[in-house]
């Protein structure tokens, strides 16, 4: 399911990159058939290049979301949690007398 998931998302961010390259060859264009000049060009570069960053955020934002919806739902345990418990397992397991940290009861 997981790899599912990452192909839509690859697949988006590579339709992005696409956009971004089909943005180029039609601002080359404009220059070459209307005679735009250099600073309309490059204003609509920017134009495209900041929307383009835009849509890249708000996939990656998307992917984040659902990543962590699929987490949820399979039960998983974040790091940062698992690092935190365990770390308080071997701190009452140091208070214990006569049990070695790390070692099963």
């Amino acid at each position: 399911m997981f790899e599912l998931f990452e192909k839509a998302v690859l697949t988006g961010l590579g339709a992005i990159s696409l956009t971004q390259k089909k943005a180029e060859e039609f601002l080359a264009e404009l220059k070459e058939k209307y005679k735009v000049s250099e600073e309309e060009g490059k204003a609509f570069l920017d134009r495209i290049q900041e929307m383009s960053r835009e849509g890249r955020e708000r996939v990656a934002g998307m992917a984040e979301a659902e990543v962590k919806k699929v987490i949820d739902r399979i039960g998983l345990v974040p790091r940062d949690e698992f690092d935190r418990l365990q770390k308080r397992v071997e701190e009452l397991e140091e208070r214990l007398p006569g049990v070695e940290p790390g070692k099963p009861c």
